[in-house]
This record gives structure tokens, sequence and C-alpha cells, in this order.
């Protein structure tokens, strides 16, 4: 029993083998230590002036907290954690370019990218929730002092 094999077919892979070698050999390209050694350093110099940074911003939201009236107290809290995000943010970005930094070949760094953007992804959801209940609160108790402050000023007039 004799096999027949498409001429075209088999022209067309030959003539792609050259491209079809390029994409299997630049999937196990290795990544240079000394490249993934200078990232290591950039982020870990980039890492202590975030956190240098953070410190600064906390000292800075303390003494404006300290300055101003109760009901800006509450701006106090608001801009803390969005500060806390954003360095937390930032410390997640630093850690997945160093992950990524170690990666050995396309491959592994193209598995380290998807598990980093499912994991903000998932901090940007808890996020989400939690701000939406603060918000819930926020506006249940400023309700509620608003009833409080029409009752003592309606009590007043009566």
């Amino acid at each position: 029993m004799t096999t027949e094999t498409n001429p075209a077919f088999d022209s067309f892979k030959e003539a792609f083998a050259p491209v079809t070698e390029a994409f299997k050999n630049l999937q196990n390209l290795e990544v240079p230590e000394a490249a993934r050694e200078f990232v290591k350093k950039t982020t870990s110099t980039a890492k202590e002036r975030a956190a240098e940074v953070f410190a600064g911003s906390e000292r800075v939201t303390s003494a404006i907290e300290n300055a101003v009236a109760e009901s800006v107290t509450e701006a106090g809290k608001i801009s803390r954690n969005i500060q806390q995000a954003i360095y937390e943010d930032t410390e997640a970005f630093f850690a997945g370019i160093d992950k990524l930094a170690s990666a050995k070949s396309i491959n592994e760094a193209v598995q380290v990218q998807s598990d980093m953007l499912r994991a903000r992804g998932e901090v940007f959801v808890s996020r989400a929730k939690a701000t939406t209940d603060y918000l819930g609160k926020l506006a249940a108790n400023g309700a509620k002092a608003a009833q409080d402050n029409f009752a003592k000023g309606y009590n007043k007039s009566a």
C-alpha cells in the first residue's frame, strides 16, 4: 500500500521550515545572567526608593491629619489607604519584575506574567469590593449624622 504525498504541501512545509525552526529556538532562548542581575539590582534600588517615598508620604499625611478638623480625618484615612494601595502595587510590580528577570525562557516569562496579571486582577476585585463597602458605610454614617442634626434642629425650633 502506497501513501501519496501532496507536493504543494511538502514545498510549503519546506519553505516555512526555517521560520518554524526559528520559533522553536526562540522559545528556548536563555536570558543572559548579567541581564537578569542588572534587572534585579535595578529593581532592588527602585523598591528601596519606593519605600522611602512611602515613608515620606506617611509622615506628610500624619502632619496633615493632625493639623485639620475631625471631618478631614476621614480624608486622611482615605489618603492612607490609597497610598498603601499604591505602595502595595509598586511592591507587587517590582516583585513581578524580579520574578520575570529570573525567567530562563520565554515560556517561563509568559507564565510569570500570566500569574502576575491574575494576581493583580484578584487584588483589583478585592479593593473594589472593599471600596464599595466603605463608601456604603460612609454614606450611611453621613445620613445618620444628618438625620441626628436635623432632629436636634427640629427639637430646638419646636
